[in-house]
């Protein structure tokens, strides 16, 4: 076994102090909270792809397994994003519709935790979505067998070039019936601020169902 880089007492050295950013309160629309903390999240040059999250799905086997994904949009209620229905988080996402999400933005102090019902969007507008992406990422959408084993590099790349020619650049590539959208419609999103001492600031949204009203809640750290 490789000798550790790190002895326990180092890894536990890494722990930081937070600051006394604190957070007092919301907009009763929990939309509108996230959209606000999205946007200065987006504005901070210590943050790459604020809208990137994590999704955890819980799959057929009843393994859980967690991976990072896009937000492409926040509307119609819910969090969507965009897939190989082929791939390991679509047939997740089929045998069981719960989710949860997790924006980590470490350089705010800040994450904002998400559960709710994921549910595939319309055709229309996975194709729609799909003609708005550079022509690189809709020939690689073709070439990908996502979550689907692979020999090898060299594979990937000769399925990439025969995509590439049967759609030269500058030409329309069709939506593949494999890729599409789902959204995520939320039961409870969760604002965690850091806080000295440990003493976060953590308020949740909550709501019995997709339809239901919102509450509020603040929760020990």
């Amino acid at each position: 076994m490789a000798e550790n880089q790190f002895s326990r007492e180092e890894i536990r050295a890494m722990r930081r102090s937070y600051g006394e950013a604190g957070l007092t309160s919301l907009d009763a629309d929990p939309f509108v909270a996230f959209t606000q903390w999205l946007q200065q999240a987006h504005e901070n040059p210590m943050i790459v792809e604020a809208n990137a999250m994590v999704l955890s799905t819980l799959g057929a086997d009843q393994g859980i397994s967690t991976r990072t994904v896009l937000l492409k949009d926040i509307s119609e209620g819910g969090f969507t994003f965009f897939t190989n229905y082929s791939s390991r988080k679509a047939h997740a996402m089929e045998n069981n519709e719960q989710v949860s999400l997790l924006f980590p933005w470490y350089a705010m102090e800040r994450q904002v935790a998400i559960t709710g019902i994921s549910a595939k969007v319309s055709q229309q507008e996975s194709e729609e979505y799909f003609a708005s992406r550079p022509w690189g990422s809709q020939i690689g959408a073709w070439a990908s067998h996502q979550s689907s084993p692979l020999a090898s590099r060299e594979e990937l790349e000769q399925r990439y070039e025969g995509a590439a020619k049967k759609w030269p650049e500058g030409t329309t590539v069709p939506c593949p019936s494999h890729w599409g959208g789902f959204r995520v419609e939320p039961l409870s999103i969760e604002f965690w601020q850091g806080r000295y001492s440990r003493l976060h600031d953590r308020l949740r949204y909550e709501r019995a169902n997709t339809d239901g009203d919102w509450g509020l809640n603040r929760y020990y750290p």
